[in-house]
């Protein structure tokens, strides 16, 4: 796990560590230094540590005027031991929320496993996100980690479609990929929300 890095192409038009309003601002990465583990495994040391015992996130792009952010995640969600929703949310939502973001794409082709709980953090953020007509998309999940997440009925909360189960994500630049999106939502949401 320690070579899985998060995408890095799109570093020339955003890095959270430049941005005053990432709540990752100013963190300094030392390359050579592998600290976080999941499942005694070490990552890639730019990966960024919220909170969570077994998730990490890393912030790709974030438009404040388009109200959008891009995050790859890594690990296992574990919202049944360690709530990882609510540090999540704390620790990246709340500040990125507070900054006019609205519209979230959480790929999560590297989170390995979710175990979920209590829905609450998920309906408070999607109640949240609703009233700016917002969303919150999760792209690229492993077959199973889907399963889980709708097999816990938060596809109330969360977009979690098939076909957004293998998107070729890299081939987009972030803002193309966040107007895609911010298209394909305005069919979805409507037949979600009857």
């Amino acid at each position: 796990m320690h070579d899985i890095e998060p995408h890095y192409k799109w570093l020339h038009q955003y890095s959270p560590a430049e941005d005053h309003r990432s709540p990752f601002y100013g963190k300094n990465f030392n390359r050579l230094e592998y600290r976080n583990t999941v499942y005694n495994y070490y990552i890639h040391p730019e990966w960024d540590d919220f909170g969570s015992e077994t998730l990490y996130v890393k912030i790709l792009y974030a438009d404040y005027e388009q109200g959008v952010a891009i995050m790859e995640l890594i690990g296992e969600w574990n919202d049944c031991l360690y709530n990882d929703i609510r540090t999540f949310k704390m620790h990246v939502i709340d500040p990125l929320q507070r900054h006019g973001i609205h519209k979230f794409i959480l790929i999560l082709e590297n989170v390995l496993n979710f175990h979920p709980s209590d829905e609450c953090y998920y309906e408070e953020w999607w109640e949240e996100v609703r009233e700016r007509d917002g969303w919150i998309m999760l792209l690229n999940p492993l077959d199973h980690v889907r399963e889980d997440f709708l097999s816990a009925a938060l596809d109330r909360y969360l977009i979690i479609d098939t076909q957004l189960s293998h998107f070729p994500w890299r081939r987009y630049a972030p803002d193309h990929l966040s107007e895609y999106f911010d298209r394909w939502v305005q069919n979805f949401l409507p037949k979600k929300l009857i």
